[in-house]
Formats: C-alpha cells, structure tokens, sequence
C-alpha cells in the first residue's frame, strides 16, 4: 500500500501590496464582479511572472525538482502556435520495475512514439525504476509542475492539457487521469493495468483505452472490456459525463503497432472545463485537498471519500459528502454573485444569502492552485452540516 499523502503549495505566487491595494481601497473586502475580475487577472499576471522567474533554470536544464525527487524530460513542439494557446501531451513511457538502462530505453522511444499536429509533446522519466513508477506520491505535484511550466514557457492552455501512457505509463493514465481530472481536457490509456484504481473521477473528461486483443498479462484485454462496460454503465446513468471510447485492437498484444495513436486526434478534440455543472470526487490514496471548485481540509481527508456536488442557475447541491468539511468554491462564471444563493446539502436547505467577493479568496485560490480558469472570489464553508462561514 502507498503512502498517504496529502499535497501542499509547490511554489508561491508572489503577491505584492501594491497589486492589492487599489482594489482595497475602494472596496474593502466585498468586491464588485468588475473589481474582483480585474483583481484576479492582476495576481495571475504577477504569479506567472513568478513562476517563469523560479522555474526557468529547472526549464531550461530539462529536469524539474521537487523535494527529494526530480523529472528530466524531453519535448518537441510541433504546428502554428494557436491563437487561444498550444496543446500540451505529457507522455508516460513504459518499463516499471527494471534496471535504470532499460527504463532510459523506454523512455527515449516514447518521445518518438506520438506526434500530434499540435502542440507541446512531452516525455518524461520516470523519478524511479519501481513496479509503480508512474502512480507514486511524488508524481502528481512533478506534474503541476510541469504544466506550470508549460504554461509559462511554451504558452501552453491550461485547458487543452492531455495525459497519455504506454504499458506502465498506461497504469499512470488509468490512475492519475481521475485523481487529477480537474487539470485535463482528456486522456488516453495504453496497454496498461488499473490496479485498485476508480473511474469515478473522470466524469468531465474524455477517456480512451486501447489494448491489444490478445494482450492477456495481468488480464490487462479483459480489464479493459470491463472498464468499457463500466464507463458505458457511468456514461448512461449521468447525462453529459464519462465521455469515452474503448479500442480493443484484434489481433494485437502488448504491442499494438501504433495503431493507438488514433488516440492523440481523439483527445485534442476536448477541453477542459475547470467549472463543470457536476463534480464527482473521490480520493485515491494519493489524497488531494482540491478538486475543481470543491476543497477539504488536510484533517478531513480520507482514502476513498467520495464527494458529489452540483450547481445550476445560483443554486448549489451536494448530494453526497464524507468530509466533516468541506469547501465549496464559487465566481461569477458558476453562478450571479450579484444574487442570493442557496445551498442545499444532502436534501436539506441550509443557506441562502448574498457571498461577497474576497480578495482573500481570490489571492489564495491563484496561490494554491496556479491556474488562471480555477480563480474562485467567494467560498461556502460547510461543517458538520453547517455553513459557518461565507
């Protein structure tokens, strides 16, 4: 079993007094929606600026670094720069538990396996030789890191982020695209293994499997038969969510002769989107303090908790809860600022009211999750089946 870990802030956003101040003096803490926009595009400025200023070393040397572990990479950039940003493709490679040389072959095939037509195409290597190379603790705060750094390097959209693997990079894919859906438009499984891992989380992105007919190890073809059952099942009872396609290659095993990467057009015809109307999130045993516009404190977390919430018009609804709190973020894209809002929390009302916009929500939501569309101006606190604060 892995470690239990929940993830901190990597870098922080340097925030002066002098980006905040002309907002505080003419509004105090209760912004105007035009204040509080202006607000958050002066912090995503003044952030990025930081994080190009703090990575580019880490850019530039290809290798990125957090804590006791770091990610070298290789990458190629292909097609016109479109006008709303560049594609970034962060590409797992295969290998697992083997000898170092072994994983650096693998992981220098994969950088010549897919090419999209656009966009930022990155393979990284592995922090480690294990069995589990691509799902360990480490790999989810390397990986906001790398996009980060894409964003601030290469122009890269935050909305049209796509994650991929082959064999045990397939493994990473089955695992990290629902526990970090809330950063990718889509992902596509190669050839890999689930492990304990749970779909739930993929209810806003695309996913693709391919495997190989014959690719019965570990029943990998069987496995994905049955996740293409399962996502049909979650596709079919949630209107709108687990958007998917299941391609079992005939006549193919582990190797499935590129025929896979048909995936890459599939997924580049998806973007994200960071403020879905429905949220299913629940936690791996790698835990997560946020996801999308929910959040939970580190002391609530627990493996396996499974949240559900959604919002239509300026009413919000959480239908399923296991933290004792829980965070539910809010801006004037979800919902009317300007207007009551009323919560409803397992089938019960318990608030309605006007939320102000904070500059205190704004400034920490671009510090905790450094990505311009998951800026949040006002937040409901709820404990124990109560909201204390708004």
């Amino acid at each position: 079993m892995r470690v239990l870990v929940v993830f901190l802030l990597i870098i922080s956003c340097s925030v002066t007094a002098q980006t905040t101040k002309p907002v505080l003096s003419a509004a105090g803490y209760g912004l105007t929606k035009k204040q509080a926009d202006e607000l958050g595009s002066r912090l995503w400025q003044a952030c990025l600026k930081s994080l190009s200023t703090q990575l580019k070393s880490e850019w530039d040397s290809r290798e990125l670094r957090v804590g006791d572990h770091s990610l070298k990479f290789k990458y190629k950039v292909s097609g016109q720069k479109p006008a709303d940003g560049r594609s970034l493709y962060i590409s797992m490679h295969g290998g697992g538990n083997a000898t170092q040389e072994l994983n650096d072959q693998q992981w220098n095939n994969q950088i010549r396996l897919y090419s999209p037509s656009e966009g930022v195409y990155v393979a990284p290597r592995a922090p480690t030789n294990t069995w589990n190379l691509w799902h360990e603790a480490h790999i989810d705060t390397l990986f906001y890191r790398l996009i980060e750094a894409a964003v601030a390097f290469e122009g890269v959209n935050p909305n049209k982020v796509y994650l991929m693997g082959y064999s045990a990079g397939g493994d990473g894919t089955y695992q990290l695209a629902p526990r970090m859906a809330d950063r990718w438009a889509a992902a596509a499984m190669m050839a890999g293994h689930p492990n304990e891992t749970s779909p739930l989380g993929l209810r806003n992105i695309g996913f693709t499997i391919h495997m190989g007919a014959l690719d019965s190890a570990y029943k990998r073809n069987d496995i994905a038969r049955r996740w293409s059952v399962i996502l049909d099942s979650l596709s079919k009872d949630d209107p709108g969510g687990y958007k998917h396609f299941v391609q079992l290659h005939e006549g193919r095993g582990h190797w499935m002769n590129r025929e896979d990467s048909v995936a890459v057009p599939w997924m580049a015809a998806f973007r994200r989107n960071p403020l879905p109307a429905r949220v299913v999130w629940k936690q791996d045993d790698v835990n997560h303090l946020s996801f999308y516009w929910l959040a939970v404190p580190r002391k609530s977390v627990k493996t396996g908790g499974e949240i559900v919430a959604s919002y239509k018009g300026n009413e919000i609804d959480v239908a399923k809860n296991y933290s004792d709190t829980l965070i539910i973020r809010l801006n004037d894209k979800m919902v009317d600022l300007d207007k009551p809002v009323k919560l409803n929390y397992l089938g019960k009302q318990i608030f309605k009211g006007k939320l102000q916009r904070k500059v205190s929500v704004i400034k920490k939501t671009i510090d905790e999750r450094k990505d311009p569309d998951l800026i949040f101006s006002s937040e409901l606190v709820i404990v124990k089946g109560k909201v204390i604060k708004q």
